[in-house]
């Protein structure tokens, strides 16, 4: 496989107009596993690491946030696919507090945000609002209770599958069981939306995602997908999907995942999973990829780049058009990242590139915080939550 020539580096005066740009009009980004690298680091209390010093096992910590111009985080409670029932609950439960005790512990970096307003009061003064998404509905272990007790304890979304079918949502990377949305997993977005959380519908399937669009009266959200037309994966969104959900009102949060915007590493992928196979390894199964290590040692993904990314963002405005395009890097949920793109200090790179593109300042803010905070202001903040 041929190694593509390594991208020229960021013009320096594009670079100084992305970082200024960004530090008045800073990344709301829409996914970042942090909470489950701290977990998976080994130690004891994970809520005692200290992020305000630099982390080397992780793609994350408050001198990165603030050197990439972020203002705003989606952190994710993940918890993996093959824990259903009372693990995935309970599990959910310990991330969620995980993420607030964190913030407990960094008052001058982090604040807590449920909302639109809450974010932007929360940029204003300088700190990284915090928010939380829960990703995969068998975090709520088929309860609509359990899905408002989460609400209450401050999860402003959830991505309705994983890697994996739930009984009542078919994943875009399982065999299609429901065909898209069952009748309960109809009133899981029906309730979401009347209780001001957003449905989140990376992870999903396209029949999931036209079943979730056609429940929805409020806007949803991709957190961290990028476009299928540009790199056919399942995790990517149609442009079909694009195209209602800019009739929905909603946003696509381009994520940094190399085989979702490389199509090189899109056929890589597709190598590996079929390695996996011939070995009997669950390729869904996150974990279980470290089984393959020699086979990547001996076959390295091709690099992704920038431009990779822009190409989608560009896309997937676009298709979708100006007011519904965001970012998602999901740092700290990928091994792999592209050249340029390494941790979360990189995200003046990305603008530098689309500046260079003919961006404007006013669509870079759009996509840098401007559309996800609209959607929220739209799906959650209106909400009457005491009412609800």
């Amino acid at each position: 496989m041929t190694e593509p020539a390594a991208p020229a580096p960021p013009k320096p005066a594009s670079l100084a107009a992305a970082r200024a740009l960004l530090a008045t009009t800073p990344v709301f980004d829409g996914h970042n596993d942090l909470p489950w690298a701290l977990r998976q680091a080994g130690h004891g209390d994970p809520g005692l690491i200290d992020i305000a010093a630099h982390l080397p096992f992780s793609h994350t910590d408050l001198p990165r946030l603030g050197a990439g111009g972020v203002g705003a985080q989606f952190w994710s409670v993940y918890v993996p696919a093959e824990l259903d029932g009372d693990a995935a609950v309970a599990t959910t439960l310990e991330q969620v507090d995980l993420v607030r005790r964190l913030i407990a512990r960094h008052p001058a970096s982090l604040a807590l945000a449920l909302s639109a307003a809450d974010a932007e009061q929360i940029m204003a003064a300088g700190k990284v609002a915090s928010l939380i998404g829960a990703e995969g509905g068998h975090s709520i272990g088929c309860s609509l209770g359990v899905l408002r007790a989460l609400h209450a304890l401050g999860v402003r979304y959830l991505t309705l599958t994983h890697n994996r079918n739930l009984p009542w949502a078919d994943s875009a990377t399982d065999e299609p069981a429901c065909g898209g949305l069952t009748e309960f997993g109809r009133k899981v977005v029906t309730e979401m939306q009347r209780i001001g959380m957003l449905v989140d519908l990376s992870h999903v399937s396209a029949g999931t995602m036209g079943d979730a669009l056609d429940a929805a009266t409020a806007p949803v959200i991709f957190s961290h997908s990028s476009a299928r037309a540009l790199t056919d994966h399942p995790r990517n969104v149609p442009d079909t999907i694009l195209e209602r959900l800019a009739r929905n009102g909603g946003v696509a949060m381009v994520t940094f995942v190399p085989a979702f915007v490389s199509t090189a590493c899109r056929d890589w992928d597709r190598e590996a999973a079929a390695e996996a196979e011939r070995r009997g390894i669950d390729y869904q199964n996150i974990a279980s990829r470290a089984e393959l290590q020699d086979w990547v040692r001996a076959n390295p993904m091709p690099a992704a780049t920038i431009a990779d990314v822009a190409d989608h963002v560009d896309h997937v405005r676009e298709v979708a058009g100006p007011d519904h395009v965001g970012i998602g890097g999901d740092f700290d949920g990928t091994s792999e990242l592209p050249r340029g793109l390494e941790d979360v200090s990189c995200y003046p790179a990305l603008f530098a590139e689309l500046l260079d593109r003919g961006w404007t300042a006013a669509g870079c803010g759009k996509l840098a915080n401007g559309n996800i905070l609209r959607v929220l202001r739209d799906a959650v903040d209106s909400v009457d939550v005491a009412g609800a």
